[in-house]
């Protein structure tokens, strides 16, 4: 039996998994677009029609990244925690299905023919490029679950997931600077207040960089590197929590910024989801809401599925 406690964290539980997934299929139409194009389409909030679909997506279609979420939830629920084999033979049967839309780095990864525990290590050793935001795109499923369980085994799991895609370190630092401000949500804390704390748990050589971009007087325009690295996309998601005082109005600000919408938005989508709860989410972008899983049957997840997804990830609620 649960308490009102524990409702609200399963609310903000699904806040998080469903937000996210909000945010991508909002995000995806206007993905490589500039700023302000999603404003300029829909200046007034709460008139409908955003879920527009575009750019080969229908309207509500999610894409990749809330894909391989689902598919990292489903395996942590079916094998009864973290079994880094199984979630990388799902994704790797899912990128051989032929998806809409893959990561560069994380297809590379996938489709390579190494084994789970290498085939990020030798990507990384050969291209020296892998801080991409593929890992962050997919962490509200595992953030949830793993959040009663406490701070360490939370940064602890991210990393792990992270570096099944990613070989740079950075990537995983910053999947658990995500997983540990949503861990912090779930709870009702704040998790803007609680940035300076997060940097502190994550390793020495990274702090200093991940402090720049989630400072309080960050702004995505200051940003190095295209938000499409792991850096700017998670400083641009807590830049528009930060700045903004509800779900929609973060994950508009988020796609405003142009660039890698769907990811940028799903993070935010995430943050905010947790921060405000499910009840939050506007209903009218709920209902075209649909998961498509490429390789696993036609299998198409749509709302109310993901919102018991995210219950089942809580802890709270039995299957």
């Amino acid at each position: 039996m649960t308490g009102p406690a524990d409702a609200l964290l399963v609310e903000r539980a699904v806040g998080a998994v469903v937000g996210s997934a909000v945010g991508d299929a909002l995000g995806a139409p206007f993905e490589f677009g500039p700023e302000g194009a999603f404003s300029a389409r829909f200046p007034r909030p709460g008139h409908g029609g955003e879920m527009c679909g575009g750019g080969g997506w229908d309207p509500g279609e999610a894409t990749d990244d809330t894909q391989l979420a689902v598919l990292t939830g489903e395996s942590l629920l079916e094998r009864g925690g973290l079994d880094l084999p199984d979630v990388f033979r799902r994704f790797r049967r899912w990128a051989a299905s032929d998806p809409k839309d893959v990561g560069l780095q994380t297809e590379a990864v996938l489709t390579g023919g190494d084994p789970w525990d290498t085939a990020a290590a030798r990507h990384f050793e050969t291209n020296q490029r892998a801080a991409g935001n593929g890992a962050l795109m997919r962490a509200a499923p595992s953030a949830v679950h793993f959040a009663r369980s406490g701070r360490e085994a939370t940064l602890d799991a991210a990393r792990r997931l992270s570096a099944l895609t990613h070989g740079d370190p950075a990537a995983w630092e910053g999947t658990a600077v995500v997983h540990e401000l949503i861990r912090l949500a779930l709870f009702g804390e704040d998790p803007l207040t609680a940035v300076p704390e997060t940097l502190a748990a994550l390793r020495p050589g990274h702090r200093d960089r991940y402090a720049v971009v989630l400072a309080p007087d960050w702004h995505p325009d200051l940003a190095t590197e295209f938000n499409g690295a792991v850096w700017p996309c998670l400083g641009s998601a807590v830049w528009a929590l930060r700045t903004t005082a509800s779900y929609e109005e973060a994950v508009r600000a988020a796609i405003d910024l142009g660039g890698d919408t769907d990811t940028v938005a799903a993070v935010t989508g995430a943050l905010a989801g947790a921060v405000y709860g499910a009840g939050a989410i506007p209903r009218r972008w709920l209902e075209p809401l649909h998961v498509p899983l490429p390789g696993f049957g036609g299998r198409v997840l749509r709302a109310p599925e993901l919102r018991a997804l995210a219950e089942r990830l809580s802890g709270l609620t039995t299957p």
